[in-house]
């Protein structure tokens, strides 16, 4: 873990490089110790259809939304939570500076319990 999810309006595409962001986000969440790397996900999922504020479609929005395995203390999170919106902020500083732009970024935990996980990711770093 984490699972960091990208949810994005359409209209993003012209003003930034979503997949640019994408790795922006993985290569910080891979700096934080209390994220294992194999363990790293992050994706981003473009929203074709919404209405923002009052309708204009010139807004645009960016919501970073990262699932965690329960079980880090709330200061651990709370540097983690910071690190990463640190970094979604200052990539995205062009566009924040010359267009209409919401950027939030959520944690939550995941209850181990009920979130049963397994993989070959472990056996394959490093042998691309």
């Amino acid at each position: 873990m984490p699972h960091i999810s990208i949810e994005y309006s359409a209209n993003l595409e012209q003003r930034t490089d979503i997949q640019a962001l994408c790795d922006v986000l993985r290569s910080e969440a891979a700096g934080i110790e209390a994220f294992p790397t194999p363990g790293i996900r992050v994706r981003a999922l473009r929203a074709d259809h919404f209405s923002i504020a009052d309708g204009d479609p010139k807004h645009a929005f960016v919501d970073i939304s990262v699932r965690l395995r329960a079980g880090r203390p709330d200061d651990v999170k709370k540097d983690a939570v910071k690190r990463l919106f640190d970094a979604a902020q200052t990539f995205l500083k062009p566009v924040l500076e010359t267009s209409s732009l919401a950027l939030s970024l959520e944690m939550r935990d995941i209850d181990p319990d009920l979130s049963p996980k397994t993989g070959s990711i472990r056996e394959h770093l490093g042998t691309a």
